[in-house]
Parts: structure tokens; sequence; C-alpha cells
């Protein structure tokens, strides 16, 4: 993953933005004062990309992970994921009917 070009070794300060391994970080680390800890070691030198890339993995894998196991789950019963399927469809044509029936009469679309 691109980090910053003119950070070669980890002793070299980088730059932060522009970062994606630090945007990704922004986005999905739960531990904020930990992110903004590492950016300040990164901006003044002593931090390495692999050692960012290492951190975003274990983000990364720890969201993913409760997602693998109820996929994991789901897997196991296709009789039941069909029965979901089937619910959730059912409910959201009804949701989306009603939602168009009020859009149809603020704009006077029913037919006259």
């Amino acid at each position: 993953m691109f980090t910053d070009p003119g950070h070669l070794r980890a002793s070299d300060p980088g730059r932060v933005e522009g970062n994606v391994v630090f945007a990704y970080l922004d986005a999905f680390d739960p531990n904020r004062a930990e992110v903004e800890e590492l950016k300040a070691r990164y901006r003044a030198g002593g931090l390495g990309d692999a050692a960012l890339k290492r951190r975003l993995e274990d983000v990364v894998e720890s969201l993913v992970a409760p997602i693998r196991a109820r996929r994991s789950e789901l897997a196991e019963d296709p009789a039941a994921v069909e029965v979901l399927l089937r619910t959730g469809t059912a409910r959201t044509r009804e949701t989306a009917a009603s939602v168009l029936r009020d859009v149809r009469a603020v704009f006077a679309l029913d037919p006259t």
C-alpha cells in the first residue's frame, strides 16, 4: 500500500497528509488517541511504514472478524438464509410501495 515516497527509512520524518494508511486508520481505528500519537511519531521520524501497515491490518481484521464469523454461521444453513432474503424482500417491497405512494401524492402523479 502506498504511503509516503519521501519516507525511505523509519528514522526519516514522514508526511501524514495524503498517506493512505493514515486515512484508513482515521476511518476505522477506534483508538483516536493512539492514531494521533502514531501520526506525531511518523511526522517526527522513528516509525516505519511496515509497523503502520501491521497496525492497519490488525484494525481491519478486528473489524471484519465478526462479519466473517456471521458469514460462516449463515453458510451452514442455506435454508435460513433463503428465509431471511424472502422476508427482507417482502418488507422492502412494502416500504418502497408506501414511499412511492407518498411521493406520487406529493407530486400529484396519481392517475386521475
